[in-house]
């Protein structure tokens, strides 16, 4: 097994979640939230929400976001819905993104079912991780 590069290896759930919303922001992810849910739920600490224009445009995301992750030797616990590329699951742990085509965010409404977990703000491109 791969060990993390020394650099990745101390980063934290909150530093992995806006991780991966700089990766979407980068690639054109739309509505982009980061949940805290550590005191709601215990299998996870961060849930990252994002939208898509199209199901291969999730589909990029996803790819982009396990890539990039890959190449810092970071790599999912799973993967579910890549091939469909309506709503795209990516499982590290304590980071849990999800990748939904626009119609399919509005359907399952996750930021409205986690609505009491306090969110996370975004940085925009330009600023330093």
């Amino acid at each position: 097994m791969r060990r993390l590069k020394k650099k990745h290896r101390d980063r934290s759930g909150s530093e992995l979640a806006r991780l991966c919303a700089r990766i979407a922001l980068d690639k054109k992810a739309e509505d982009i939230v980061i949940l805290d849910v550590r005191t709601l739920t215990y299998f996870t600490d961060y849930f990252v929400i994002m939208s898509a224009r199209s199901t291969r445009h999730a589909q990029g995301l996803a790819e982009a976001i396990e890539g990039e992750l890959s190449a810092k030797r970071i790599s999912s616990n799973n993967c579910e819905g890549l091939k469909e590329g309506q709503w795209i699951l990516l499982d590290y742990g304590d980071v849990v993104v999800h990748i939904f085509y626009k119609e399919q965010r509005a359907f399952y409404d996750l930021d409205g079912l986690w609505h009491d977990a306090p969110r996370i703000a975004v940085e925009q491109p330009g600023t330093v991780l």
